[in-house]
């Protein structure tokens, strides 16, 4: 007769082991995630390339038409612009889908046991697709241009997965306060216009004056755009390696912090929903 051990703590030294387990769950979610994202829409997929073009169109013709100001490695300035709009489109649809990700599946958390912080997880992952349709417009934009990458393109991967975690960490924090205060869901949407300006999307960083790049790598996004524009741009692109560290352990920091309240919390999910 096999014996029943109940030992204290047992979940908790063993949490990190039991999503492994719980992979099947994990690719299922992410895979529905991604099912639905464009169902009954009238253009479908047609959306993820629409968004990032039209914004790189507008940012295109206030910064390098009317502003005037210099695009980055003699790059063609759309070229550009989309190299950072890639990254951010990603980090704004990662964030959004995983701050609201919980609330979305409160009938599942409900009903079953598995570890939450799946849910969350598997939403950054759905929004890689439009990632991965935007990168094909990207590489499509550079055939126009005639502009090709170096070899610096095949760590571009590298800096994806450094997007995946910038948009982790807050969004598991904000996932738990999106279930205590409902008023967060329209607080997120804020949160991503005002980051849209903060960061240097439709303009280089290199533009920030010397005395000001530390701080203005506090925000985690600009590392993750300068590493993109330094894998795609090549040639003159240069990386400001300070700067992209401090993003580096805002990263880290935010990401450690939203694992930890997520854990605080995770037990009393189903309650609150």
């Amino acid at each position: 007769m096999p014996e029943l051990i109940i030992e204290a703590g047992h979940s908790e030294r063993h949490y990190w082991r039991e999503l492994w387990r719980y992979r099947e769950l994990f690719a299922v979610l992410a895979w529905r995630d991604l099912s639905v994202l464009y169902k009954q829409t009238a253009i479908g997929v047609l959306w993820a390339l629409m968004r990032p073009v039209l914004t790189m169109v507008v940012f295109t013709i206030v910064f390098g038409r009317i502003a005037r100001l210099p695009s980055e490695g003699g790059a063609p300035y759309p070229v550009m612009v989309f190299a950072g709009m890639l990254p951010w489109m990603f980090f704004a649809n990662a964030l959004t889908e995983a701050s609201n990700s919980l609330l979305a599946n409160g009938n599942l958390i409900g009903k079953v046991y598995f570890p939450r912080i799946v849910v969350p997880a598997a939403a950054v992952v759905s929004a890689f697709a439009d990632f991965l349709i935007g990168l094909l417009v990207l590489f499509g934009l550079m055939a126009v241009y005639r502009f090709a990458p170096d070899g610096r393109i095949v760590l571009l991967p590298v800096f994806a997965v450094v997007a995946c975690l910038t948009s982790l960490g807050p969004g598991l924090w904000i996932a738990t306060l999106n279930v205590k205060y409902r008023d967060f869901r329209y607080v997120i949407p804020f949160i991503v216009q005002f980051g849209l300006y903060i960061s240097p999307v439709g303009f280089s960083a290199a533009l920030i004056p010397e005395q000001w790049r530390l701080v203005y790598s506090l925000n985690p996004m600009v590392g993750v755009i300068d590493g993109f524009r330094w894998c795609i741009l090549g040639g003159e692109s240069r990386m400001y390696w300070p700067g992209f560290a401090v993003s580096m352990a805002v990263t880290a920091f935010f990401l450690w912090f939203g694992i930890r309240r997520f854990r605080k919390t995770e037990m009393s999910l189903a309650d609150l929903l």
